[in-house]
């Protein structure tokens, strides 16, 4: 799937979109971080949280947790 990337994410990615796959919102950062080393402990904290400033979206609705399709 489609991935857009934050511009402060970006120097991981040097793209503003990637491609990544999973079946959960969990699996598809942690496909991420394979392709860009580092790109997920920006977006998780060490308690395995989505960080209180980033935000989320599936499909243009707001994710509440990893577990979402």
């Amino acid at each position: 799937m489609k991935v857009l990337i934050p511009s402060a994410l970006r120097s991981y990615t040097q793209s503003s979109q990637a491609e990544a796959g999973g079946a959960t919102l969990d699996a598809v950062l942690v496909d991420l971080d394979r392709q860009y080393p580092g790109i997920r402990f920006r977006v998780i904290d060490e308690q395995y949280r989505v960080r209180r400033h980033i935000r989320l979206f599936v499909n243009g609705v707001s994710a509440n947790t990893l577990a979402q399709t």
